[in-house]
């Protein structure tokens, strides 16, 4: 082709061309040799990457975290330079999001919610912006290379994808022991779980919750509902709970629960026996494990993660510094001491901000002319446990609150009146 060129730039030309014909045939000449360096261009690329014609901002998790700073970009992003090239993915193991601490109750009965308010289904709620600015993906990350920057996802339909990111949100969130409190697929398979314990509950004498945290108090509160402080919350969550029939054993840790795997998928409902670090046994009917989470790190390289397999994020800006630019985490995968729904929330803004800050930057932008990184601070402890229908023990900015508060704000509906606007983005339509 190279050759052709310049024959026809030669001083004896092999034919003679008029003035329009010469035109319209070079540009001819010209057009093939450019679509022909395309072609070979976006050949030579792997079958499954991403070109760089789109600047992905790829976040991985569809829950409280991801579908906010999704949103929170979609709608604040534009303000960038060259906005066109840049594309906001989504990638989900579910195409549905919960509005998660309300499954403490909604095990009970699916008149404890409405339904179509505690499910929603995730790319509906992106249809409001142009699609070449947004992409939903159903799949799980199994990959991460910070070094390439690339992630590698497995699909619903059983094939993978591998997508290089020009910024990068980890929002995957933990995983329970329990299925009971959390969405893993979808509202079906969930609700069927939900079936199999309703099912077994009304035989159930002895019911043994592991775990002295929120979500345990929570979870058995509402298995034993009845009526209903001001002393510290802690020895004030015990008075409660001993009030509406719960035995509460402080001071001792589960070491063995037989058989193993009980409370988990697929032994739902099996009986189970208990046995403490002091050597007490416990008989359990049904044994509901609430002895707390694990990140859903598995596919981050261990030189990013923490001892406890969290992320190793700046508590302030919410960067993984030492996953490379920008690269972010936030919620209860990263180094959030109170990973709680309401400080997720709360940091979203700091953390658009810093993505929005580090674009600029690298657009060519002076550092001076985007400020100072925006920095979070959370000094005000918060903290709300409703237990049973209506009591609850809570803290917030530092005092303590009474128990009709905490109903009134948590206990009434779970978050339930707040997450409309969160799932839809109208939370997030000005720029805090």
């Amino acid at each position: 082709m190279v050759r052709y060129a310049s024959t026809l730039y030669s001083k004896k030309p092999r034919w003679k061309l008029g003035p329009r014909a010469r035109e319209l045939g070079l540009s001819s000449i010209f057009y093939i040799l450019d679509h022909r360096a395309s072609t070979i261009r976006k050949s030579s690329l792997p079958k499954n990457d991403v070109s760089d014609s789109s600047k992905n901002i790829v976040i991985l998790g569809g829950s409280y975290g991801g579908v906010s700073t999704a949103h929170y970009l979609l709608k604040h992003v534009p303000q960038l330079p060259k906005k066109a090239s840049y594309q906001v993915i989504l990638i989900s193991t579910s195409s549905q999001a919960i509005c998660r601490p309300a499954c403490l109750r909604a095990l009970i009965s699916d008149d404890m919610f409405p339904q179509e308010k505690l499910f929603v289904g995730v790319p509906q709620q992106f249809e409001q912006y142009p699609k070449d600015s947004f992409r939903f993906i159903q799949g799980t990350a199994t990959k991460l290379d910070h070094h390439d920057r690339y992630v590698t996802a497995s699909l619903k339909g059983g094939s993978t994808e591998k997508m290089a990111y020009h910024a990068l949100v980890i929002a995957t969130g933990t995983s329970t022991s329990s299925p009971l409190l959390e969405l893993n697929s979808d509202s079906e398979s969930l609700r069927a779980t939900w079936k199999t314990f309703r099912e077994a509950l009304p035989n159930a004498k002895h019911i043994v919750i592991a775990g002295g945290g929120p979500t345990g108090v929570e979870t058995a509160g509402h298995h034993y509902p009845s009526d209903g402080g001001l002393e510290d919350p802690p020895s004030l969550a015990t008075r409660d709970c001993e009030e509406v029939g719960v035995t509460v054993v402080t001071g001792s840790r589960v070491a063995t629960v037989s058989p193993a795997g009980v409370g988990t998928e697929g032994a739902l409902t099996t009986n189970a026996t208990v046995t403490l670090e002091d050597g007490e046994t416990l008989e359990a009917d049904l044994y509901i494990p609430a002895t707390g989470a694990v990140a859903n790190t598995g596919f981050i390289h261990e030189s990013l993660l923490m001892a406890s397999g969290s992320v190793e994020s700046n508590v302030s800006t919410l960067r993984v510094d030492k996953a490379g630019a920008r690269v972010y985490a936030i919620g209860d995968l990263g180094s959030h001491p109170c990973p709680a729904v309401h400080n997720i929330s709360n940091t979203v803004p700091t953390l658009c901000a810093n993505i929005k800050r580090d674009l600029l930057l690298a657009e060519g932008k002076e550092e001076s002319t985007v400020g100072a990184d925006r920095v979070f601070k959370d000094t005000r402890e918060t903290q709300l446990v409703p237990i049973g229908k209506n009591k609850g023990v809570g803290t917030a900015m530092g005092f303590q609150l009474p128990s009709l508060f905490v109903w009134l704000i948590k206990g009434r509906s779970y978050w339930l009146w707040t997450t409309g606007d969160l799932w839809s983005g109208k939370q997030w339509a000005k720029e805090s």
